[in-house]
């Protein structure tokens, strides 16, 4: 369950009482561990291809990064709805993992040399039509000689996404940081494309929605379970962005 913003209760307690709006039923096969990893990038995921850009079984979606927990559980979500998905990787070892994955099917670009023309390779896998639904990790929005980073690097240009979207195609950004210029505006306008900004923290700014928020539990890539001595260690990776799992303390 969730606890809203105005709660007088910590959620960090052996027993707490709570409304019975604001819990829902654990599926039985998925563990207390599983499911406090899960809960808020499924969420996400859910947000952003049921109510901001709602999959459609033959649309295509682009998922970038989709190694990472957030990514895999989108891929997954959109297969499951019956798109064809396409998803790019930012290392071998995340190549290796998406084309693991179970059900298979999503095409992979290997972006990690920086020798692939991302928006070339999906205009080219849907035969020049575009991409109808674009979920971003983040973008460049200026030359690669103007942002510093690795990460960046791997990141595409905006214009590499507007590119790449189709007529009527949705891109929904994580870039709380997104400058669109004219050009930028009037290319979308000219495909009747669509901007969305996905933020979940707005489910918690509505008691009306919170009940949606219930709803979402999905399969995570977590990393084993951390002891509670472990937690100050654990917060420091996840401060320098250098886990690329999701971590569970384990009280």
């Amino acid at each position: 369950g969730i606890l809203p913003l105005d709660s007088e209760e910590s959620g960090v307690c052996e027993v707490i009482l709570v409304h019975e709006h604001y819990l829902a039923h654990k599926p039985q096969k998925v563990c207390w561990a599983e499911a406090a990893g899960t809960l808020r990038d499924g969420l996400r995921a859910y947000t952003a291809l049921h109510y901001l850009a709602p999959v459609s079984p033959g649309s295509s979606v682009l998922v970038l990064d989709g190694a990472s927990p957030f990514g895999t559980i989108a891929i997954q979500l959109a297969q499951h709805r019956g798109a064809k998905v396409i998803s790019t990787a930012h290392s071998l070892e995340d190549k290796q993992y998406l084309e693991r994955l179970r059900p298979a099917g999503a095409r992979v670009i290997d972006v990690s040399h920086g020798k692939i023309d991302l928006a070339e390779s999906c205009l080219e896998e849907t035969g020049g039509l575009g991409v109808d639904i674009v979920l971003d990790a983040g973008v460049r929005l200026y030359s690669a000689e103007d942002e510093a980073g690795s990460r960046c690097q791997l990141l595409p240009h905006k214009h590499d996404i507007i590119t790449l979207l189709g007529v009527g195609g949705r891109w929904i950004t994580t870039e709380r940081n997104l400058q669109l210029d004219p050009p930028d505006s009037h290319s979308l306008f000219l495909k009747g494309a669509t901007v969305s900004f996905l933020n979940e923290e707005v489910w918690n700014l509505s008691n009306v929605q919170q009940g949606k928020y219930l709803d979402i539990l999905w399969w995570p890539q977590l990393d084993e379970a951390i002891p509670l001595y472990e937690a100050k260690v654990s917060m420091e990776i996840v401060q320098k962005n250098q886990a690329r799992k999701r971590q569970v303390i384990q009280f």
